[in-house]
């Protein structure tokens, strides 16, 4: 399938703030052997707009992680990044009334700078909040992972003015620098974990904050809003309803009319612009279930029957058979196949 419509800046391509080149001198990285290192154009970031693909913000965070050689950078640099005063979306989250409100705040306006989402689960007595890279196909780098995590805890610590301590902390990589790590977290970190998140009681997301201002966030909300508005305006219709389709599946196949009602219009609307991109429900449905299998198999550990279910089959065959369609092999051979790519990579001769 074709998107209809065209932009400069496509959605796979987003925004790198202008703050972190400052930052990475002032901890003594020489940018030209940072990009060097990443495979990127000298000059990268001279450009008063950095854009880039997914793949080459990890290649970026990879090469940063290699010529920094300091294990706690991307917890310094997350926490520097809370603080930034030149972030509107920082400050409108210290702005929040509460912990719990700046998180979604912060959800909400991560969409204006790239394809990665903040997500939060409350279960009994806890609330995780975790980031899921949408477009990934290979495990985020580790320094990325402590810079978006001390980010969020940054937050948190510098809007309700108390060390907010996490009741753990979840992350997919093997054990390494555990005391570096529960010393800045304040908490237990558990490794080899499914996913990469912060876990906290969940009374802790109704703590105030002594930074709320509702002055500057009643002049900031509706800028961020406007651009986030202005964006979604500039994804073709095939994105949007992709982008909806993915939010909505989990144990269930969103219908046509459950798409519209998200996008404010009415099923029969949807579909006739549908088939005027020469593209049907059923085939965005597909392709975001696609993405979705190889997110899910290549970034997780989940099983092949919690895998199925969050792609919205009804039972594990149904989707066995869809991803043999799609990939001419089964989940698992083509799990197998992406770890043992993974680790040659990772190992090269």
């Amino acid at each position: 399938m074709t998107p209809a419509g065209s932009r400069d800046v496509p959605v796979h391509r987003f925004r790198v703030s202008a703050f972190l080149p400052r930052r990475l001198e002032e901890e003594g990285l020489r940018l030209e052997e940072v990009t060097q290192r990443a495979g990127l154009p000298a000059g990268f970031f001279t450009p008063e707009r950095i854009f880039v693909s997914t793949e080459e913000l990890f290649a970026l965070w990879r090469a940063i992680a290699t010529v920094g050689r300091d294990p706690a950078l991307g917890l310094k640099l997350g926490s520097a990044a809370c603080v930034e005063q030149h972030d509107p979306a920082a400050i409108a989250a210290l702005c929040s009334q509460s912990f719990g409100d700046a998180v979604q705040r912060m959800a909400r306006y991560k969409q204006l700078t790239c394809p990665e989402e903040i997500r939060t689960h409350a279960a009994r007595a806890e609330t995780s909040v975790e980031f899921a890279w949408v477009l990934a196909r290979e495990d985020e780098p580790a320094i990325l992972v402590d810079v978006c995590l001390s980010w969020i805890l940054g937050i948190g610590r510098r809007g309700t003015g108390e060390r907010l301590l996490p009741l753990r902390v979840e992350l997919a990589r093997p054990a390494a620098h555990r005391e570096l790590l529960e010393a800045h977290y304040g908490c237990r970190v558990h490794f080899k974990a499914d996913r990469n998140a912060l876990v906290f009681r969940s009374p802790d997301l109704e703590r105030p904050f002594i930074t709320h201002n509702a002055d500057l966030l009643a002049m900031l909300g509706p800028q961020l809003d406007q651009e986030l508005r202005a964006r979604r305006g500039a994804e073709t219709l095939e994105e949007q309803v992709k982008a909806t389709v993915k939010r909505l599946l989990a144990g269930r196949r969103p219908a046509l009319g459950t798409v519209a009602r998200h996008l404010a219009m009415s099923a029969r609307t949807l579909q006739r612009r549908l088939g005027e991109s020469g593209v049907t429900f059923q085939e965005i449905v597909e392709e975001a279930r696609r993405e979705l299998a190889r997110h899910y198999l290549g970034q997780t550990s989940l099983e092949l029957v919690e895998t199925a279910y969050l792609l919205g089959y009804e039972d594990s065959n149904s989707f066995f058979r869809a991803f043999h369609h799609w990939e001419g092999t089964s989940p698992g051979e083509w799990r197998s196949a992406q770890r043992t790519r993974g680790a040659g990579a990772a190992n090269p001769p």
